[in-house]
């Protein structure tokens, strides 16, 4: 091993610790972070401050763009070309930054996210304000530090004469932090730092009567004052950006909704491109037609709507389903004293103040060291031009300029500064008429040295400077509000009658899982026969229902899925279903169990749960109501070895009738079980003994005058009435419904409650099919036994059963 390679054994994530740690610090101050002070990220500082001494202001012709990268990056900046030039092309754009602080020509870009013309193509320049930005920067007002390879200074901070963090605001990401802080209005922002002068115990209350709340350069609707309000007292804050949109009437009974204003950072062709999707989908009927009309003029969108359709409901339920309403959450976070801090307004302000309090300082004493040199120079000067004819006697007898000036030196008490003035003065100077010029100078010079030294002696001079500056800074480039304030944030809500059309279709769920609307056209041209569906499934659930209606599903695994019905899959009654699992994604293991449609979930109606261990829940009707479901809620708590064999819609006054495995049945009023939240467990219906589980739960309808239909296992069926099983309490074991036989006894497959004219199906798994309707069953006693309708033996076991209506022959 040579000399100059020496090892270190160091642990990996000390190794790692050490260099994240590094570059953590340097992403947070050195890149993605804007300084409190002059609002700007280090690159945007290097492309103001590089452009600013190459001269490229705004009164001088514009300079490629490529031109001006290659010097921030030869000089300042050792990164990648794009992402200066994409910092330089974002300061340039009207629709991020409130006031542009460089000027482009070319394509620098779009609000529909079109990417900028390449550097080779665009020319650019500092705007008028960014002057204001650099603004005596060369008066040693701010320090300068070696750049990257020490052969040029760069600024750490500029002198910023407008608050500019707040006026452009900033976003950022960075390792642990992010920044998200907007655009303000310059008029307001500045009224606010001279109210903070004014008054440097201002509470945001009272700052807020001039710096009323963001203004974003796109304009838009802001709602929600208490957020901007919280925003500057903690520097976190949630506020609604909205579109302005008016509704115009066309001829023929035709509206349509113009949008003049997209909300911050929006990009308006995928906004377009999402509206006209829902008009293509049909999620939105009412809407004709979706047309950019933006030009030069301004930005303008056209959602033309079909005939007779109201506007207001369409643009509500636009603003709540796309962009044209969007959060915006302030994260007030800036290099503070070289620190990232979240921000309050007092902060930023007092940041402010105090980074403007010492730039007036600072060039006050430049000014000053400069007036003093000047003064001492204009007073040797004078003293030169009256004594003139020896002086230049003197300089004629001197062997050179050195030995001139050490002659006025010794001759006549000048000094070397003095001196040097003199022998450098041309001969034209020397005449009468320039000493009356050089005592105007002197008395300009006397009077603007004690208007310096004021400054620097005096606190309450220095801030009525910095108010004077303010106050031309306003008085140029104040601009009027374009973002509108509303106090409060305007609820939305969808009226889905005028957005979706009313049609009556037929919706069908198998057991399998699959699920279609279809039209009542497709229906009886099918005559309710045909349906598709695999020879394995059966069908779950049929019913006639209205577009403007839903579906709830419930599950075995204790989950719900919410379905609106003009959002299922419109497909043929002799086509094969989509699988719910394409629209709701379902644990492969999970069976729907039920389905029921839902016309108004405000009824006096519960959801009503049973599973096999013996547990029940009720839950309101109204709480299974949800705005998004893009996948399955819980709607009961079960343990591990716990599964729902029964759920449902039952109305109040209802009662429950439960059958044991081993055929127990209990009975109780609904009323019985206690109204509980959506995320619970549920209560105890039904004591069980070892080995036994619930396996049929029936919801008794008030004033009911059905029978039950008791099917067992052994292909046995009896039909009893209702009161074999007294009214009681819950969890109860119940009383035996079979009579309990030594050998092979009866257990039940399922109980089902008919009412006249209805009745069973049983299918076993043989595919044979029988019909069983009550009428065709005398009534037994509790305690008698069953006849056999199959044989399990030669028919195959039960598959499943299926509840016949009172009309239907052939359930599908």
């Amino acid at each position: 091993m040579t000399q100059s390679e020496i090892f270190q054994d160091l642990p990996l994530e000390e190794v790692i610790g050490d260099r994240f740690g590094r570059y953590s610090k340097y992403i947070i101050q050195d890149r993605a972070l804007p300084d409190a002070r002059d609002g700007l990220k280090p690159v945007q500082r290097r492309i103001l401050y590089a452009m600013f001494m190459e001269g490229n202001t705004h009164d001088k012709p514009f300079r490629k763009s490529a031109k001006t990268v290659g010097n921030v990056i030869g000089n300042y900046h050792p990164h990648g070309d794009s992402s200066v030039y994409e910092a330089m092309v974002r300061m340039s754009q009207d629709w991020k930054a409130r006031h542009m602080l460089i000027e482009m020509h070319g394509n620098n870009g779009s609000v529909d996210g079109d990417p900028p013309a390449a550097m080779r193509y665009t020319e650019a320049r500092l705007s008028s304000i960014a002057a204001q930005m650099l603004r005596d920067i060369q008066k040693d007002t701010v320090d300068l530090v070696p750049n990257f390879d020490d052969q040029d200074l760069e600024p750490t901070v500029l002198p910023s004469r407008f608050p500019n963090l707040l006026v452009n605001g900033s976003t950022g990401i960075s390792a642990g932090y992010a920044t998200d802080i907007p655009p303000h209005n310059l008029a307001e922002v500045l009224d606010a730092v001279l109210m903070r002068l004014k008054n440097p115990q201002a509470t945001v209350q009272e700052l807020m009567q001039v710096l009323h709340g963001p203004d974003f350069p796109t304009g838009g609707i802001i709602q929600g004052i208490d957020g901007i309000k919280k925003a500057y007292e903690t520097g976190k804050g949630k506020i609604i950006v909205r579109a302005k949109a008016e509704i115009e009437k066309l001829k023929g009974a035709k509206e349509q909704i113009v949008i003049t204003e997209i909300p911050y950072d929006v990009n308006k062709a995928n906004l377009v491109k999402k509206m006209d999707e829902m008009r293509l989908d049909k999620r939105l009927d009412g809407i004709a037609e979706v047309r950019d009309e933006s030009d030069r003029s301004g930005l303008r969108i056209v959602v033309e709507l079909k005939k007779e359709i109201s506007g207001e409901p369409i643009l509500k339920y636009l603003l709540k389903n796309t962009d044209l309403q969007v959060t915006y959450n302030f994260n007030m976070i800036a290099i503070y004293n070289r620190r990232p801090t979240m921000m309050s307004l007092q902060m930023l302000l007092d940041a402010y103040i105090a980074h403007q309090k010492e730039i007036i300082v600072r060039r006050s004493r430049y000014d000053l060291d400069k007036a003093n040199n000047r003064l001492h120079i204009v007073e040797g000067l004078m003293k030169a031009l009256s004594i003139l004819d020896e002086v230049i006697a003197a300089i004629r007898a001197s062997k050179d300029k050195k030995d001139a000036k050490n002659n006025l030196q010794e001759k006549f008490g000048f000094t070397e500064i003095q001196a040097e003035a003199i022998v450098s003065l041309q001969l034209y100077r020397l005449t009468n008429t320039d000493i009356t010029e050089l005592r105007q100078e002197q008395k300009e010079l006397e009077e603007k040295i004690l208007e310096l030294k004021s400054i620097l002696e005096s606190e309450k001079k220095l801030v009525s400077v910095l108010q004077k500056e303010l106050k031309e800074v306003k008085k140029t480039f104040q601009e009027p509000r374009r973002s509108e304030i509303e106090e409060k944030i305007e609820e939305i809500k969808v009226d889905l009658d005028v957005l979706v059309p009313s049609e009556d279709v037929v919706v069908t769920v198998t057991s399998d899982g699959y699920v279609k609307r279809t039209s009542i056209r497709s229906y009886n041209a099918s005559n309710g026969e045909d349906f598709a569906m695999k020879e394995s499934d059966h069908l779950l659930y049929e019913a006639q229902l209205n577009t403007q209606h839903h579906v709830l599903a419930f599950t075995n695994k204790g989950h719900y899925i919410f379905l609106p019905v003009h959002e299922l899959p419109d497909i043929r009654w002799k086509d094969l279903g989509q699988h719910i699992s394409s629209i709701i994604p379902l644990d492969s293991e999970e069976k729907i169990i039920n389905v029921e449609g839902v016309a108004d979930f405000n009824t006096d109606q519960y959801v009503v749960s049973i599973t096999k261990n013996g547990q029940i829940k009720r839950t309101a009707l109204a709480d299974f109501q949800v705005q998004r479901y893009n996948k399955p809620f819980k709607m009961m708590n079960l343990k591990k070895d716990d599964l729902i064999i029964a759920s449902g819609i039952a109305d109040s006054g209802a009662e429950v009738y439960l059958t044991s495995y081993l055929s127990y049945a209990i009975r109780f009023k609904l009323d019985e079980v206690p109204v509980a939240g959506i995320r619970t467990a549920g209560v105890k219906a039904m004591n069980l003994l070892d080995g036994d589980m619930v396996k049929a739960a029936n919801i008794i309808p008030p004033n009911h005058k059905g029978k039950v239909m008791i099917v067992t296992e052994r292909g046995g069926v009896k039909k009893m009435a209702l009161d074999e099983v007294e009214t009681g309490n819950r969890a109860l074991r119940g009383v035996l419904t079979l009579r309990e036989l030594k050998k092979q006894p009866h257990r039940i497959y399922t109980v089902v409650y008919v009412e006249k004219g209805e009745g069973i199906q049983i299918i076993t798994e043989n595919g044979l099919k029988e019909d069983l309707r009550e009428e065709n069953y005398s009534l037994s006693e509790r305690y008698s036994n069953v006849s056999y309708v199959i044989d399990v033996k030669t028919d195959g076991f039960i598959s499943h059963i299926l509840k016949l209506s009172a009309k239907e022959e052939n359930p599908k």
